[in-house]
């Protein structure tokens, strides 16, 4: 394996941190951007590619100003990570320590599900791979997976102290967003997957006043693999710092026509809770 090369300082990032940067469209938002003495490069996510019935694709034309001015605000002397990280759409992300991607063993079984592996994850540690060894295709194929398997990563670190510690500081600020339920007053939510496995569904939030998931509100976030989440975090940190668990709301919406309550004989509502168990229907 190469040796790990910084970038020089004075350069500002306007696009992929990798130094084994191809040419082509694609990425996030259609964002293509140069590096200087490094080429041209896309990042693209798997969620994107694979959930245009969930939450759209994200194409060139949603990209606004903001989101360039967004990325190109990071220095060329961060870390690939903290690059990603700080992508408009990443939001609910942390930073996952190097120390924990370094150690093999909290990477067990990732390899048989990410194609150009060791590639990704130099990538993704800013090791310096050299562009003879990759064609343009490759390279950026090599782009997509790093987004792929940091996702993977994160989705394991994130049930580790360290991990639930930088997701605390997230959920404190809000940044995973607020219920939209009425009835939980703006509680803030957690990230959650439906699924382990990736490719099988897009994130969604998770709300400890009502225990309901929802879709994100943001187009950036609809789009995101939920297993770079997993089905397991929301639960545990919740479980963890089980002094955050609010009380649950015992108000809710009563349905009325002209203001009259409608009696649970109404067609409709024998309708509505035909599935439930008999217990629930009284």
């Amino acid at each position: 394996m190469a040796a790990v090369e910084r970038p020089e300082p004075s350069v500002v990032r306007t696009g992929t941190k990798s130094g084994m940067l191809g040419s082509g469209g694609g990425g996030r938002g259609g964002v293509r951007v140069t590096g200087e003495g490094t080429g041209t490069g896309a990042v693209a996510s798997n969620a994107d590619q694979s959930y245009g019935g969930e939450g759209g694709t994200v194409g060139a034309g949603d990209v606004s100003s903001d989101d360039h001015s967004a990325e190109s605000s990071v220095s060329e002397d961060a870390t690939w990570i903290s690059w990603f990280c700080s992508l408009k759409g990443n939001e609910f992300f942390c930073e996952v320590d190097e120390d924990f991607i370094n150690d093999d063993f909290n990477l067990t079984g990732l390899s048989s599900q990410v194609a150009y592996y060791n590639y990704a994850l130099d990538t993704i540690l800013d090791v310096d791979i050299p562009e003879s060894e990759l064609d343009d295709k490759q390279q950026e194929l090599v782009e997509v997976t790093a987004e792929t398997l940091y996702g993977l990563i994160h989705a394991r670190y994130i049930l580790t102290v360290r991990g639930m510690h930088a997701m605390l500081k997230k959920y404190k600020e809000g940044a995973f967003g607020r219920c939209p339920r009425v009835h939980c007053s703006g509680q803030a939510v957690l990230p959650v997957g439906q699924s382990d496995m990736p490719r099988n569904s897009t994130v969604k939030i998770f709300c400890p006043m009502c225990w309901d998931i929802y879709f994100p509100r943001s187009r950036h976030h609809s789009t995101l693999d939920g297993a770079y989440w997993g089905t397991t975090f929301p639960h545990l940190f919740l479980h963890t710092y089980n002094n955050l668990v609010p009380q649950r709301n015992p108000e809710k919406y009563t349905p009325r026509i002209y203001g009259f309550k409608i009696h649970k004989s109404a067609v409709q509502v024998q309708r509505n809770r035909a599935s439930l168990p008999h217990d629930e229907k009284s």
